[in-house]
Order: C-alpha cells, then sequence, then structure tokens
C-alpha cells in the first residue's frame, strides 16, 4: 500500500441535518458522534441539489446536475461521463461501492436503458455474473430499495438468499401495476404495507444496513490483503421515507416525548403561490403539469396528524440509532485493519429531510435549510483536526475534487466543484463565499435555483415573477420573505449580480489555455 490516502465515503438517504445525537439529544447516534469528535463537522455544508440521483451524480463527477446531465430523478448519468471513480483506477486504486446507486432510473425506453430499472433488478441471475466496471466502481454490489419498496434485488437479494433466507421477497412490497414489466419473474408478495411506527418484520441480520456494512467490511480487508489503496463508498438507505425499521429501534423511541415542528400561522402568505398548495387537500398543480414532467415530488398535500408525526419522527429516530451502529461496525473495521490513520472518511447524505418544519413532509420543491442544508464530516487522525465544528460553506459538489486531491492526485479541469482540502486539513478557514443549488425538477415549470452565502439565500423560479430571500443570520427560520420587500430591492439587485458571477464562476474549464490561438 503506498503512501497515498485511502477514501472512506460513508452515506446516509435524505437525512435532516439536526438528526446527530451531538446536535439533538432526543436520538441516540454514538459512533457518528465519535466521527465527529475525530474530526470537522460541517454545519454550513449543503446539497448541489435536493434529489437523490442529480446529487448522487455531482458526487461522483465533481459537477453540477446541469453539468452532467442528470438533472432530475427519472433522467440518468450517461455511461461516457468521467468519474472520480475513473480517476482512482487510472492512479493504480481500488475501487468498490456498496448499497444504493441511484444513478439510473426505475424504467427504461428504447433509447434509455437503465440496470436499476425492472425488471433487470429482479433479473438474479444476471447480477449474479455482473463484473463490469459501474461508472467508475471495479467492485459493486448494489441495491435500489429503501424499506420495503418492491425495488428490491440486485446483489442484496443474492446475499439474503445466501443467509438462508429463500423467501426474501416476502419481506418486500409487491409491484404494483406501475412496476410490473414483462420479464419480471418477481412481482409477487404477501407483505401488506405498514402504518406509521409499525414495525417491519424482517430479521436484522438480513437488513441492509448489516449487507451494507458487511460486504464494505469484507472488501475493505480484500484491499488491505492485497496491499491496495482504495476508494470505498458504503452508501446507505436510511433515514429515507417511508419511516420503517426493525425492533428493537422501532420501539426505541416514545412518539410522546420527540419534539414536533410547528408550522408558524400565516408564513406562507408572502412565499410563492404554490407553497400554499401544500396545506390543500385537491390543490390544482395543472399548471405545473407539462410533457416529460413525470410527477412532481412534494407538489401533493402535507398536511397529516401531530399523532403521525410524532410517530414518524420516533421512528426515523430509530432508524437513525440502526444506522448508526452499522456506521460503528465499519470504523471499527477501519481500526482493526490498522487503517485509521491512512484513511480519510467522510460521511454526508445526498438531501435533507421536511418531517413537520413548516408544515412540509419529505422533499423537494421548497428550498428551506431543512431540505438544502445536510451533515456533514470528515476525519483523518493526524491530518484531520479533531473536534471542531465549522461553519465554513461547503458543497457536496466538492467532494469528488477533493478526494483526489487529499490522495494526491490531479484534480481533472472538469469538475467544477472546488477542493476544499485546504480547510479540511486545517490550513485555511474557508475556501466558499457561496453555493449554489440546482432543481430542474420538471423541464420548464418547476425549475429552481438558489445562491446561498453567509448571510442570505435567494431563489429563482425559472420564467416566474415571484423569488424568495432570506436573511438567514437573523431570520434563521426562513419565514420572512424579502423578495418584495420595498426597503430590500437594492439587496434583490446585490444577490442577482453575485448570483449570476457565482453561475458563470462554476463553468468547468477541461484544459487551460496553452497558446493565445
Amino acid at each position: 500500500m503506498s503512501s497515498n490516502k485511502n477514501i472512506l465515503f460513508i452515506t446516509s438517504d435524505q437525512q435532516h441535518w439536526f438528526t446527530l445525537g451531538y446536535l439533538n439529544k432526543e436520538v441516540q447516534t454514538p459512533n457518528l458522534d465519535r466521527l465527529a469528535k475525530m474530526g470537522i463537522s460541517f454545519h454550513r455544508a449543503y446539497t448541489p441539489n435536493p434529489t437523490c440521483t442529480p446529487t448522487r451524480a455531482s458526487w461522483i463527477t465533481g459537477m453540477y446536475p446541469s453539468q452532467h446531465g442528470a438533472y432530475s430523478l427519472g433522467t440518468k448519468l450517461m455511461e461516457d461521463v468521467p468519474t472520480v471513480g475513473d480517476e482512482f483506477i487510472n492512479n493504480g486504486y481500488a475501487t468498490g461501492l456498496v448499497g444504493k446507486a441511484h444513478f439510473q432510473p426505475l424504467l427504461q425506453t428504447e433509447e434509455y436503458s437503465s440496470l436499476e430499472c425492472y425488471p433487470v433488478l429482479h433479473d438474479l441471475e444476471f447480477w449474479k455474473n455482473y463484473n463490469e466496471n459501474f461508472y467508475g466502481f471495479q467492485d459493486v454490489e448494489l441495491a435500489r430499495n429503501h424499506t420495503d419498496e418492491p425495488h428490491a434485488g440486485q446483489h442484496y437479494a443474492l446475499w439474503m438468499i445466501e443467509k438462508g433466507y429463500n423467501n426474501w421477497r416476502e419481506y418486500f412490497l409487491p409491484n404494483g401495476p406501475e412496476r410490473t414489466v414483462p420479464g419480471d419473474n418477481l412481482t409477487e408478495s404477501s407483505h401488506q404495507p405498514r402504518k406509521p411506527g409499525e414495525a417491519w418484520d424482517i430479521p436484522e441480520e438480513i437488513h441492509y444496513n448489516t449487507w451494507i456494512a458487511e460486504r464494505t467490511n469484507s472488501l475493505m480487508e480484500k484491499y488491505k490483503n492485497e496491499n491496495k489503496n482504495f476508494f470505498l463508498w458504503a452508501s446507505f438507505f436510511d433515514p429515507h421515507p417511508q419511516y420503517m425499521v426493525p425492533e428493537p429501534y422501532a420501539s426505541m423511541y416514545d412518539p410522546k416525548k420527540v419534539t414536533v415542528p410547528a408550522m408558524i400561522p400565516g408564513e406562507f402568505d408572502d412565499k410563492p403561490p404554490y407553497f400554499k398548495f401544500s396545506q390543500q387537500e385537491n390543490a390544482d398543480w395543472s399548471q405545473f403539469q407539462e410533457e416529460g414532467g413525470n410527477g412532481i415530488h412534494g407538489a401533493g398535500c402535507h398536511i397529516i396528524s401531530e399523532e403521525a408525526k410524532a410517530q414518524n419522527i420516533a421512528t426515523m429516530y430509530g432508524m437513525m440509532t440502526m444506522l448508526d451502529k452499522y456506521i460503528g461496525k465499519i470504523l471499527d473495521k477501519l481500526d482493526e485493519l490498522g487503517l485509521t490513520k491512512d484513511t480519510l472518511v467522510c460521511f454526508t447524505t445526498d438531501h435533507g429531510d421536511f418531517w413537520g418544519q413548516h408544515g412540509l413532509t419529505q422533499k423537494a420543491i421548497h428550498h428551506y435549510e431543512d431540505l438544502l442544508k445536510v451533515p456533514m464530516i470528515v476525519s483523518q487522525p493526524g491530518t484531520i483536526p479533531e473536534n471542531v465544528i465549522s461553519d465554513s460553506l461547503q458543497s457536496t459538489v466538492d467532494l469528488a475534487p477533493s478526494f483526489l486531491s487529499a490522495a494526491g492526485l490531479k484534480v481533472p479541469g472538469i469538475m467544477s466543484g472546488v477542493d476544499q482540502t485546504p480547510v479540511w486539513f486545517g490550513k485555511k478557514e474557508t475556501i466558499r463565499d457561496h453555493v449554489i443549488v440546482e432543481n430542474q425538477h420538471q423541464p420548464t415549470k418547476m425549475h429552481l435555483r438558489s445562491f446561498i452565502n453567509k448571510n442570505y439565500k435567494i431563489t429563482l423560479h425559472y420564467n416566474m415573477a415571484y423569488g424568495e430571500i432570506y436573511d438567514l443570520e437573523n431570520d434563521p427560520g426562513e419565514i420572512i420573505n424579502l423578495w418584495d420587500k420595498e426597503d430590500k430591492q437594492e439587496l434583490k439587485k446585490d444577490l442577482l449580480l453575485k448570483f449570476m458571477y457565482a453561475e458563470m464562476a462554476k463553468s468547468p474549464l477541461p484544459m487551460p489555455r496553452i497558446c493565445w490561438a
């Protein structure tokens, strides 16, 4: 093994930044708390997009969704886009991914194929023999389901069968008509949807947390034995809704003892018109429908009872504690292998979550901090300062170039993210003075972008006169929208100009200018 650093990338899915024990005493996450004490915890880290596919593609390309092409859910990252894994392989690294990829959609067409679609994800013989490079990952073991979704299959299903659970399909929902396609032999199941707070009946020994930790640890041991540096991604699925977890975690937290966020009456009065739709049972969203739209996450009624909210929060906390247990097993294995000092560990999530804040649930079209800000921890004893909390602006589009730089490797000019290692290694307090969040959820009708700096956030809605400006320093709850305030029009002009400069600055430069013409 060379003197270059290993990179261990650990991610959750749709996790609110406040669901860490050292921040929130209502939830227990001792292993993530341990990781935070071993490194830097960034409290101003942001996603480049508040949905899964675009952000995950940004993680491995170092490009914004508008640049790498997987701009929304239901699209895919084209196979010819260069990735950080390709760079690591070219420099002699072993690369691996265990868990969720979500680089491709659940359905395919003749023009746009997908390995993560029905019926392919249920073709276990295909996955048993799959040994191809997958977006720069040589060792790849995939799954696609959150909790009991019918998407379960791929390598995860093969592993459950190896564990003696030939009836694994019974722990997951049947496909349903919209997901039943020709050639799928694993459509049926007697498993029924769970009510809020009802435990998932899957045994912990075949829960995907167990699988991801076990297979990640096996790959780390393999790379150590082969004397190879590695870039390894352990990609967990929780606490993405539907909130569901097996016992003892399902009843670990009392719904009566959790804090349920409350909506402030009238807080949507100065917001874009569609915000109010979230509090209406039969709102008319037709103005946002367009060909090729295929639905909008978050475009619906968000009203649920206080009891259901509390139960969801308690269950989500249980998911976090279980997830934390298995992240701990990975960190323990790193110690056991003697690799901790040689390995940069980065933990984050793809985007945040609503569990009652502003009267909202889940995601993805309301650019509040709850959704855009993410937990992010980096650690490497002896290299990264320990037990530090930082307000340095971070974007997870920066991860790919920063991983390469940390390993002593050249960062390709095609990556538009910035190298954050001077901040991670304690040499600079901050590099960024802003972040940008893209959200082209629809081709044109639901298309918004935010510019965020130390004190303010401005959000533009494509072809719409309305917009949002929040004073994050004096109004951290984002209650008062300054967009139309008469005394804030100079502020609006200043932020719009800075936003334009930032958009110009994020253009990638694949090569330097080497001569005059």
